[in-house]
């Protein structure tokens, strides 16, 4: 499971090299930054258990930033230091446990990762705490709900809260993440081409003017490059330009929650928890929408990575007003302690709560409503211009030229079907697959 934590490194890690220990240190570092960033969170669910392994560098001339991703590396869970789980890199930097592995409550793991030019890394030991269920979730719509920085002064949403019992006669570490499902009907844009269902063929064209299409299944975008390329081959145009195609079946949009929530029950243990904010959800359409709340046990080591983590990024104001510092995790290189190794390493026991948000207490406009160029009349393309501040723009379809319908920069032939649908393709942001709690 990819950890919350991951999308915040990225700009954390301005201007910083923190030291390398067991327990979280910040250090700044003066000059050009190149750290290596491990995330993963081992659950005891059922579902992909990847560790990702990147490397923040900063530009030595603009000092913007970039992630690498380290490939090539050996990649084992170590479990009550005696069963080895080797992972198996899927895509680059993503290295993911076998599918039928998931954590289990009791249990210690430890990570050990070896790059490509043998240098070696090893976590800390974390033993799987268990965790409570939530008991219920509720929501309330609230105009105020989001930070005037998050939507550029939209903060409209909904507050959701969670019920739960906590244990008596130990310490609980908690952390809430949440998931947004949106049913999206736009899956796929493509910039400077088009959307093609099957093959162009190599060196066959039609009359200056088409590219020809074969019989081979292709589903992605056809991107020639610009000018006239090929003998008889059509001219394509240089330019900045693009097209949307809507969803072929089903499909819906996957957004993560951006915010650090931890909590420690000292001050309530054995207690019920009732109302404890878990989730702010943006006003993006009236369209009802899933979420699901997952609720967390974490080490008491974790728990302090986390806890630090957030009041550096959060409890300020925001990462404007902090000193430019990263936090080390518990991942170390075996040979140099003092190597700076950013993100962490963790376990967790989960407990997931599904909230299906009918919106219908929402007041006012939606986020996704706001385009100054108009109201949208298809369903859709408001959630579709809140996530790209610009509404859909599509391929026009044949004839070209006729009643003001432009002609698209790339034609293919044969040209019945066009403008096609697009495959809803499983990714971190889409999913054909119908969310668990989804009502239709």
């Amino acid at each position: 499971m990819r950890s919350v934590t991951a999308r915040l490194f990225t700009c954390l890690v301005a201007g910083v090299l923190p030291l390398a220990c067991v327990d979280p240190e910040e250090l700044i570092l003066r000059g050009t930054v190149d750290i290596m960033v491990v995330d993963g969170t081992i659950t005891n669910l059922a579902e992909p258990q990847i560790i990702q392994i990147n490397r923040s560098t900063a530009d030595r001339l603009t000092g913007r930033f970039g992630n690498v991703p380290l490939t090539k590396a050996t990649v084992e869970v170590v479990m009550d230091s005696a069963v080895v789980i080797p992972a198996q890199e899927t895509i680059a930097g993503h290295y993911q446990l076998p599918s039928d592995f998931k954590g289990q409550v009791g249990h210690a793991y430890q990570l050990h990762l070896t790059l490509s030019d043998g240098t070696e890394y090893v976590s800390t030991q974390q033993v799987m705490q268990p965790v409570p269920l939530i008991r219920q979730t509720n929501a309330q719509f609230n105009p105020q709900s989001l930070a005037p920085n998050q939507l550029g002064g939209f903060t409209a949403g909904h507050d959701i809260y969670i019920d739960t019992q906590d244990p008596a006669d130990q310490s609980n570490y908690y952390q809430w993440t949440w998931t947004l499902y949106e049913k999206q009907y736009w899956c796929r844009t493509c910039q400077q081409g088009v959307y093609a269902v099957h093959k162009v063929l190599p060196h066959t064209y039609l009359n200056y003017y088409y590219f020809v299409t074969g019989n081979d299944l292709y589903e992605d975008c056809f991107t020639p490059p610009p000018g006239m390329n090929d003998y008889n081959a059509p001219n394509v145009p240089s330019g900045d330009w693009h097209f949307d195609y809507q969803c072929r079946s089903d499909c819906w949009e996957i957004l993560h929650s951006y915010i650090l929530n931890v909590f420690d029950d000292q001050y309530s243990n054995g207690g019920l928890l009732t109302r404890r904010k878990v989730a702010q959800i943006p006003f993006y359409q009236h369209a009802p929408c899933l979420v699901d709340i997952r609720q967390l046990s974490l080490t008491k080591d974790a728990y302090r990575y986390y806890k630090l983590f957030q009041d550096q990024t959060q409890n300020t104001g925001g990462l404007a007003d902090t000193p430019p510092t990263a936090l080390a995790g518990n991942v170390h290189n075996k040979a140099n302690p003092r190597e700076g190794v950013a993100g962490y390493f963790s376990v967790s026991a989960v407990s997931i709560g599904h909230h299906w948000l009918d919106r219908k207490d929402t007041e006012g406009i939606p986020y996704g409503a706001l385009d100054p160029s108009g109201p949208h009349n298809n369903i859709g393309d408001d959630l579709f211009y809140a996530l790209n501040q610009r509404r859909p723009f599509p391929e026009p379809a044949p004839p070209y030229n006729v009643n003001g319908n432009f002609e698209p920069p790339v034609r293919l032939w044969p040209n019945n079907d066009r403008p096609p649908t697009a495959l809803c393709v499983s990714s971190d942001t889409k999913t054909p697959y119908k969310p668990e709690g989804w009502r239709d």
